[in-house]
């Protein structure tokens, strides 16, 4: 008799604002937020304020370096694009992974032009599950905030028939469990920090003396937390101005297979994340 397949698939889910990959100590260093990720061993890594051919970071492209480093493939998907520089935000997986959308948010123009924000949907297999991985960063107001997160909230993401249960959504958020913006998060999705058995309030920022929790995974009502982890630690601390958030999930096996993805096996890695940065570069507009 033969032992039944298991009904779930354990995920490890790291969120990471990595500030431009600037430490306390000004310098900026990919290498280093690389070592930070690969001391958590997540299977996918979900990156906020990455510099790509930027002047003021030698020209480096930080999410394929980070990538490379980490041997994992890799998404990005700008928010502000000058010239030949970009910056945004990146999601990064060893797992086969396809790119679903990348796309601009809306935002507030009066009475000052900020800066502008965005969101990244791929798809990702693990094992014999499929998951909805999706990366954001938000405003730094309010009213900003209200309108991007009405719109990932939305027939454009959360909504959309393809984006199902079971689905995640990591990244920085710049608002505080209290918000009517967390609020509007939470009749969508579930706060993983407080669906886990030991579940604490782990502020994020800023990283050296933490005092508030602004970086969140949410997910959808399937999805099982183990475990969540603030990692603070002397590294983690001095890498960049946010803490990283750790999960450790449960993601169940469903009967239905959405699009076909490629075997890991098949991926190679470099050249097609290269291609895939491009593409997500593209639907950034």
């Amino acid at each position: 008799m033969t032992d039944d397949p298991p009904t779930f698939e354990r995920l490890r889910v790291l969120t990471y604002n990595v500030r431009a990959c600037k430490g306390r100590d000004r310098v900026r260093s990919p290498l280093r937020i690389a070592e930070v990720i690969a001391s958590a061993a997540p299977d996918i890594v979900a990156l906020q304020e990455l510099d790509v051919r930027r002047l003021r970071s030698d020209r480096l492209d930080q999410a394929e370096l980070i990538a490379r480093e980490l041997g994992m493939d890799f998404h990005f998907s700008p928010a502000m694009r000058v010239m030949e520089e970009e910056f945004g935000d990146a999601i990064l997986t060893a797992l086969p992974m396809r790119l679903v959308k990348a796309a601009a948010l809306p935002g507030i123009r009066f009475p000052m032009k900020l800066e502008r924000r965005g969101a990244l949907w791929t798809e990702i297999r693990i094992g014999r599950a499929f998951v909805q991985m999706l990366n954001t960063h938000l405003g730094l107001t309010r009213r900003e905030r209200r309108v991007q997160i009405d719109a990932l909230c939305g027939a454009g993401w959360l909504l959309n028939p393809e984006c199902e249960d079971p689905a995640i959504l990591a990244g920085d958020f710049n608002f505080l469990s209290r918000s009517r913006t967390y609020a509007r998060v939470m009749s969508r999705l579930q706060d993983a920090q407080k669906l886990a058995p030991s579940a604490r309030s782990g502020a994020t920022f800023p990283a050296r003396y933490p005092r508030f929790r602004i970086d969140y995974i949410f997910v959808s009502p399937s999805i099982q937390v183990d475990r969540v982890e603030v990692i603070k630690t002397p590294a983690t601390q001095a890498a960049s101005d946010h803490l990283p958030v750790l999960a450790d999930l449960r993601i169940p096996v469903r009967a239905r297979r959405p699009a076909t993805l490629p075997d890991a096996a098949d991926l190679t890695s470099l050249d097609e994340a290269l291609q895939a940065r491009s593409r997500a570069s593209e639907a950034g507009h």
